[in-house]
């Protein structure tokens, strides 16, 4: 979770429809046009190669099924496990948590480049004949490549929808122009699963998706008995601390599970507000970010906790008083397959769960 992500509306999926039939790719960030007999195999459920994807404004041509991919970012990576892909991935990288558990027996089986961003050379060593990414900053010759210079190599990249839908993208900043929704996720899953040709566990995996988003957002509506309830999102740093705005991934969970984001009207994905603001909000429910990384003051949910009830303004806070925490962690508040994870448990918080 990077505070360049300006603005980040991660994964702003506002393609509603844009799963037909679950199995092709849809046309607002990522419109897909086959050669050959693509479109015909594509009717009868298999991808046809050579298949051309647009992608973030880049066209993409896979000539074949990838069988040497890297993921250069968590969600990506979670992605690709999620869709049964451990045997056709050569390397991983840009780690913020423990992998999901589901996923721990298959992620062992590939490599890891670099618990941060590897090098390029790191990259190149392991042939990869694909390179994915979750995040804008990987993508930047700062960092491992762009992915014209991955083109001049031969090789192709996929950027994940929630970079680029509803955003501008300048290097590693990315300015959103409209919200975030949970059908760019649906669309990242459906574009790599028609990338690999495993188009029937991809519609699956969104079918499972599906069902759980619908369970979690009908137990927050059964639980609501009056007003929408509010809440805030408190990422890290105990000086100003850094809350989530409007547009990235928990504004979104908040949307789904019929809340209302105290800080909605701040455009960035994560600024600082100061605690005068976040008392004067005094939200009914606090999202307690829990981080694997130990960076800065604020990072680990003991010390926010202990901060929250020990300080004589915060601890005068109904979420404070009542300890309606809800914990996550990073990954699930930036966006990825974790999304469903974090909307449940929101949807449990407001249920008075702790």
């Amino acid at each position: 979770m990077k505070k360049t992500r300006s603005l980040r509306i991660v994964s702003a999926f506002g393609l509603v429809g844009c799963l037909v039939a679950g199995l092709v790719g849809c046309g607002t960030s990522s419109d897909a046009s086959d050669t050959g007999n693509g479109g015909a195999a594509d009717r009868a459920g298999r991808t046809g190669y050579p298949f051309t994807l647009d992608n973030c404004g880049v066209q993409v041509t896979f000539d074949k099924a990838p069988a040497r991919a890297v993921s250069l970012y968590q969600a990506s990576t979670e992605i690709l496990l999620s869709l049964g892909l451990a045997d056709r991935m050569v390397g991983t990288s840009t780690w913020f948590d423990p992998v999901l558990p589901n996923l721990t027996a298959d992620n062992a089986k590939v490599p890891r480049l670099a618990d941060n961003d590897p090098s390029l050379e790191a990259v190149l060593a392991k042939e990869p004949d694909l390179v994915t990414s979750a995040s804008a900053h990987t993508f930047t010759p700062a960092v491992v490549a762009e992915r014209s210079r991955f083109a001049q190599l031969g090789i192709p990249t996929y950027q994940s929808p929630s970079v680029c839908t509803g955003a501008i993208v300048e290097g590693e900043t990315v300015t959103r122009t409209a919200p975030l929704g949970i059908d760019t996720l649906f669309q990242e899953i459906t574009e790599l699963a028609r990338i690999f040709d495993v188009q029937e566990r991809g519609a699956q995996l969104v079918d499972q998706l599906r069902g759980r988003l619908q369970a979690a957002t009908a137990q927050a509506q059964q639980a609501r008995t009056g007003a929408e309830p509010t809440v805030a999102f408190w990422f890290s740093g105990v000086k100003t601390p850094y809350l989530a705005g409007c547009c990235s991934a928990p504004g979104l969970y908040a949307r789904e599970v019929g809340a209302r984001n105290v800080f909605a009207d701040q455009r960035e994905d994560w600024p600082e507000i100061s605690w005068e603001a976040v008392v004067a909000a005094d939200p009914e429910v606090l999202v307690l970010a829990d981080l694997s990384r130990k960076r800065i003051e604020g990072d680990a949910l003991a010390t926010k906790i202990e901060f929250l009830e020990s300080n004589p303004a915060t601890n005068r806070m109904r979420a404070v008083q009542n300890k309606r925490y809800v914990v996550m962690t990073g990954s699930e508040l930036d966006p990825g397959i974790r999304e469903i994870d974090a909307i449940e448990k929101l949807a449990a918080g407001l249920a008075g769960a702790r």
